[in-house]
Order: C-alpha cells, then sequence, then structure tokens
C-alpha cells in the first residue's frame, strides 16, 4: 500500500484554507500526509493552519521566493511513495479520489497517476467553468501541444530524486517545464484516471494580466526548446486546445 503526500503551498487565502485542508482530511485513503507550506501569510492564513495542525502531518511558514519554491519545499519534506498537490483554492472532486489514485499505483507499479480537472466558480465549487478532460497516455502528444493537467498528476518520489524538482528560473510555467522533462521524456509508466480528480478555482497566477499570459507563453516556448518537445507550432496548438474545454460538460 503506497503512502501518498499531499503538499498544499499558500500565502494569503484565508478565505479557502480551510475547504482545502478539509478535502484531504475527507479522503478514505488512510495511508495520507498533508503538508503545508505557507508563504508567511499576513491575514490569519497561520491562524486557521494552526487550528488544524494535529491533524496536518507537517507545516511551515516563512518567506518564499516562488509558488514553485514552496512546492520544493513540500516535496524535499515528503516521505510518501508518492507526491500529489492540492493548491489552497482547490479540493479533491470527491472523498474517494486519492483511494482510486493509489489503486492505480498499488495495481499498475507505474510512475505517475493523472485525471480530468475542471475549473470552477471561486463561490461555488460545482459550478463547473472549464472541464479539462484528458486521455490515456500518449508521449508522442507532447509534440502536438498535449500535457495532462498539473494539478491532477501524482508521480512517485524517486521520479524527482531521479529527474529534479521545480526549476525556479521559471516563474510561471515550471509545472509544464517539470512534465516536459519527467512524463514527456518517454521514460515513465504513466496511468490516467478517467474521472475528475480537482476541482480547481478559477483565477491562476497565470491569467491574472496581459503580462502574465505573454510571460507564460514565453516560458512555454523555453521548457519546449531545452526539453526538445517542439517550439511555436507545438505551443500555438497547446494554446488552441484549450477552446473546447469550455464546451464540455459531465
Amino acid at each position: 500500500m503506497v503512502k501518498i503526500s499531499i503538499i498544499t503551498a499558500v500565502y494569503n487565502n484565508k478565505a479557502n484554507i480551510g475547504h482545502c485542508i478539509e478535502s484531504v482530511l475527507s479522503q478514505t485513503y488512510p495511508t495520507v500526509e498533508h503538508i503545508v507550506i505557507d508563504g508567511l501569510s499576513t491575514d490569519g492564513t497561520v491562524d486557521i493552519i494552526q487550528s488544524y495542525q494535529t491533524h496536518i502531518s507537517k507545516w511551515v511558514s516563512e518567506k518564499d521566493n516562488s509558488i514553485y519554491d514552496a512546492l520544493n519545499k513540500g516535496i524535499s519534506l515528503a516521505t510518501g511513495d508518492v507526491v500529489g498537490f492540492l493548491h489552497s483554492d482547490d479540493v479533491f472532486d470527491t472523498r474517494f479520489t486519492l483511494e482510486k489514485v493509489a489503486g492505480l499505483f498499488n495495481q499498475t507499479h507505474c510512475d505517475a497517476v493523472y485525471g480530468d480537472l475542471v475549473y470552477v466558480s471561486k463561490i461555488d465549487t460545482t459550478n463547473i467553468v472549464r472541464y479539462w478532460k484528458s486521455c490515456p497516455f500518449d508521449v508522442t502528444k507532447f509534440r502536438q501541444g498535449w500535457m495532462p493537467p498539473h494539478p491532477t498528476l501524482f508521480m512517485t518520489k524517486k521520479t524527482y530524486d531521479v529527474f529534479g524538482l521545480f526549476n525556479l528560473n521559471y516563474r510561471i510555467a515550471s509545472d509544464y517545464d517539470l512534465m516536459l522533462r519527467t512524463v514527456g521524456s518517454g521514460q515513465l509508466v504513466c496511468q490516467y484516471l478517467p474521472e475528475i480528480v480537482t476541482r480547481m478555482r478559477v483565477g491562476g497566477a497565470s491569467n491574472k494580466s496581459l503580462k502574465n499570459i505573454w510571460r507564460k507563453s514565453y516560458e512555454d516556448w523555453q521548457a519546449l526548446k531545452r526539453n526538445k518537445k517542439g517550439g511555436l507550432y507545438t505551443l500555438f496548438l497547446k494554446n488552441v486546445s484549450k477552446i473546447g474545454q469550455f464546451f464540455i460538460r459531465k
């Protein structure tokens, strides 16, 4: 039975951090550790984390350089066989989510598991705004702009030991670089869980401004070149593929 480490990075999110922690606590799978990395919040987030400290495996509150720096800290603290992420705005789809993820790892001894992601209203997590329906793994699809939804991606701890952590030279697209470097390498056995794994509230950092959208596109292009997975045409396909996600419903 694999042990799953869930890492949550948070900064000044008093409104939602409790929902995130409760989502992890509600999981039926018994072998889970939850690591919370706070970026020295000043809005009362730390008070909420402290109120759950008997249920959280580990937590720290200190200044970090970026969300990826915080996630790297969490990975370094993780003692599980498998590492996954649940950002402070997000929740798992059901209380059985980790049980199903762990089931694939336990049954197939794979290196990575991913599923579907839905973007939901900030106020109502049952209101789906965008549905990222994924598909069975095919490493050749990376050159066509495909990638698994990173918030749903679980990988073995040993994968990080071999391939490394998030590259802090990327401010917005380090998750894309990590996926190109790991699951995109063709060296891992990856399994698709064909159902919603994570509900992600809209309003991510990469889409907060035109400047951020431009920077993400530039960083995506740099990551593609660095990992030799395509170029501008791949980036074009990656962005165009998102359009259909606004019309898919469960």
